[in-house]
């Protein structure tokens, strides 16, 4: 670069710009999780001016400027001109409590100027401040949004980040674009990861009161469980933006969840504010005609899973024992969906195993974390050293669910149900094997943090689920 470009100064938007989010809506997400009812206040802080309203805000929550989503190739060009001599300012509306660490953070900011609680610096008032500092068109400046027409209008020269072709063209229009750096594309994948699409597999599990009492010919009972299974999955989804969008600061700390939309900034949080409540709501209509039975037994969950992601998955053991209820819960409301009361046997059973598998779950987050030498799990109650302690109770939870199938095996139900039952006690060893492979695998570090991800995937777990059926169908008198 030449000493004529190196001499005029780059002035850097923040939100949606150098990082991909937008910090005034994180930091009203982290004053939900940190001080839910200052809600009630952002009103009487927004009619003193937003600038107030950020300083107050921003006074209230904390974040990591190292754990940001930051447009790393922009970053890169950044580091550059940096090099090269040029003088580089942030400029943002953000609040300057919360500029002045990400321009630490990233070590490259000759200057920032930020809202300061008085003039909130966005639009006409950032083109202000900047003509004032600098002079009219004697700075470049880098944005990414409409609002930053009013200051391209008075920059030499524009740098257009993140922008849309039409915001493209009309930055040309306003100065002469130096640079332009594409955005990030939100896909058909983006979405999918983003309403977990995958994790509607464990709503299947509202069939299996109707698989336990051998209703499988049951006509009618499948349009209920359909209709049960899309209201499930569209609550489940619900709860997961709603999770993903509180703990944006603890998955940005781990290294798979850190992919995840939100915390890449691959979808912006306030389109996951407006999509959560109108998911919930289709659910709970779609519920309404199942029945007020399951209908009451999905807003348990819906509520409990709500308690859970604001303060349960703190909790030392008492996140895992929610984990293992929210699980359960499923082959409840499947009960209530198709009419039926659930066996003390299996409902014994599933709170065993699903005790084991959260177990399993935490397990693997805190391998993971040891492996990455962090001491404490972030956003939760464990340390690194309880890793054994996890493993002992998990392992111990699963066996526990073996042993309930064994006494259940040995009762009158059986007797009913089957007409070759000792067929069905084939399973006592199936279930030991998957336990013990389940926790084995885990040991090994080669679990996914979800286990019932990791079983729909593994060869030995599809097999073992397989001989499980088969054995079921034999006893049952399907092919003796």
């Amino acid at each position: 670069m030449n000493n004529n470009v190196s001499s005029v100064p780059l002035c850097i938007d923040l939100d949606g710009t150098l990082i991909h989010s937008d910090m005034l809506h994180e930091s009203v997400l982290g004053l939900v999780k940190a001080a839910p009812l200052s809600l009630f206040r952002l009103p009487f802080w927004l009619a003193k001016g937003k600038a107030e309203m950020k300083k107050q805000i921003a006074e209230r929550t904390e974040f990591d400027p190292s754990s940001l989503p930051y447009n790393l190739d922009f970053v890169a060009w950044l580091r550059e001109q940096h090099a090269s001599g040029r003088r580089l300012i942030l400029c943002t509306a953000s609040d300057r409590s919360i500029a002045n660490p990400i321009a630490q953070h990233l070590g490259f900011f000759d200057e920032v100027l930020a809202s300061d609680g008085l003039v909130n610096l966005a639009g006409s008032n950032k083109a202000k401040a900047l003509i004032a500092r600098f002079g009219e068109q004697g700075f470049d400046y880098a944005g990414n949004s409409a609002a930053d027409l009013k200051v391209w209008e008075h920059a030499r020269r524009a740098i257009v980040v993140n922008a849309s072709t039409a915001l493209q063209a009309d930055a040309s229009a306003c100065a002469e674009v130096e640079q332009v750096f594409a955005g990030m594309s939100s896909g058909a994948t983006t979405w999918s990861k983003l309403l977990r699409v995958h994790q509607w597999l464990k709503n299947g599990l509202l069939a299996v009161p109707l698989f336990a009492a051998h209703g499988v010919a049951e006509s009618g009972s499948w349009l209920a469980l359909l209709l049960a299974f899309v209201a499930f999955s569209l609550c489940a989804s619900s709860v997961y933006i709603a999770n993903d969008l509180l703990d944006l600061e603890s998955d940005r700390q781990h290294p798979r969840k850190s992919k995840r939309p939100f915390a890449a900034g691959l979808v912006p949080a306030w389109k996951g504010v407006l999509l959560g409540p109108v998911l919930l709501v289709v659910s709970l209509l779609i519920a309404a005609q199942v029945g007020p039975g399951f209908l009451a037994w999905l807003s348990v969950y819906f509520v409990l899973t709500c308690v859970y992601s604001f303060k349960l998955k703190q909790l030392v053991l008492i996140d895992c024992l929610t984990l293992a209820i929210l699980y359960t819960l499923r082959i409840v409301a499947g009960a209530a969906a198709v009419g039926m009361v659930l066996s003390f046997w299996l409902l014994a059973f599933s709170v065993f195993l699903f005790l084991s598998l959260a177990f399993v779950k935490r397990f693997a987050e805190l391998q993971m974390q040891l492996l990455h030498g962090k001491h404490k799990a972030h956003g939760r109650g464990y340390f690194t050293d309880d890793a054994p302690l996890i493993q002992m109770l998990g392992v111990a939870s699963g066996f526990s669910s073996v042993l309930v199938l064994a006494l259940y095996l040995n009762s009158v139900d059986v007797l009913r149900l089957y007409q070759h039952p000792e067929w069905v006690w084939g399973n006592v060893p199936v279930m030991l094997f998957w336990i013990s492979w389940v926790w084995l695998r885990a040991h090994r570090g080669e679990m996914h943090d979800d286990p019932l991800v990791f079983a729909v995937k593994d060869k030995a777990s599809l097999l073992a689920g397989v001989v499980f059926a088969m054995f079921i169908a034999i006893g049952a008198g399907g092919w003796v």
